[in-house]
């Protein structure tokens, strides 16, 4: 047992764990809004399995496809893989028990959400490609991590519906944004070993400015949504926490740099749970 601990530690660290809050209060955010409250501990159960694999398959191939580029950077180089801590191999076998794990899910929740797996897996497998020749990869992790929240509606549905799609965008949006800032670590290295993004293509202050639009993108298609699903004033005050974190982050970064960035990364962990926490106490309330 002593021997297993740190093999489970490195794993989760390979994967990182903790980032799961991304979008896993996005997924159940959407759960909550399709099903008007709470909608049962099996759906919930499963919109769970369904997360906990995707993200698990995601990560684990997107560290095994970036082994290389991770070697190189400064940065990165004492991440499980390139440290040699995990071999590729175990980091596919883990990847491949996460697909199985969302494809149980997929399947248990209803045909729609069984019928999209394809689709989300090959965005999975695509994405850490697109940074090796396109600066709009930021927008394809915003995509591809902002289907949780549409995955989540779905689950309850099995349907496709304009909140669900407005859900997708704020998400995506977010998402997008913050990897724009995150990218800021990165410029340098980037540009000089050919590896594509806003930064290292347009620098700094283009970048902050890019970031700063696809956060009030986010903002705006967020209200959307709670617009549309009929929110009431504790969602909006939720919203109002988002923005007020919006702004805070992006202080940051305009007072101090790139220094900053993963602060305003790291700040970005608040902004699903304060969303999840808000819709959550508005639905209990309405239906209390």
């Amino acid at each position: 047992m002593s021997a297993l601990a740190p093999r489970v530690a490195a794993y989760l660290r390979l994967i990182r764990f903790q980032h799961t809050l991304f979008a896993l209060p996005f997924a159940y955010t959407g759960m909550l809004l399709a099903a008007g409250g709470w909608p049962g501990w099996v759906t919930f159960a499963w919109v769970t399995v369904a997360m906990a694999g995707a993200r698990t398959t995601a990560m684990a191939l997107n560290r095994v496809i970036d082994g290389r580029i991770d070697a190189l950077n400064p940065r990165t180089r004492g991440r499980e893989i390139p440290a040699g801590v995990i071999e590729p191999r175990g980091a596919l076998t883990l990847a491949v028990a996460g697909l199985a794990a969302f494809a149980i899910a997929g399947w248990a929740l209803n045909p729609l959400t069984f019928a999209l797996l394809p689709v989300a897996t090959v965005f999975m497998v695509a994405y850490p490609y697109t940074k090796r020749f396109t600066w709009a990869c930021h927008a394809f992790l915003g995509v591809t991590i902002g289907a949780a929240a549409a995955g989540g509606w779905i689950a309850v549905t099995g349907t496709f519906d304009p909140a669900a799609w407005w859900l997708w965008l704020g998400v995506a949006a977010w998402i997008a944004g913050f990897d724009v800032v995150y990218a800021m670590l990165d410029e340098r290295f980037d540009r000089d070993h050919r590896v594509h993004s806003v930064p290292a293509r347009f620098g700094t202050e283009t970048a902050r400015r890019v970031a700063i639009g696809g956060h009030a993108v986010a903002w705006l298609a967020l209200a959307v949504a709670a617009f549309i699903t009929g929110l009431g004033t504790w969602g909006w005050l939720g919203l109002v926490a988002v923005a007020a974190s919006f702004v805070h982050q992006h202080r940051l970064v305009a007072q101090r740099g790139a220094a900053e960035a993963l602060r305003a990364f790291d700040a970005n962990l608040w902004v699903g749970m304060i969303v999840l926490a808000s819709v959550a106490l508005d639905l209990a309330l309405r239906t209390g």
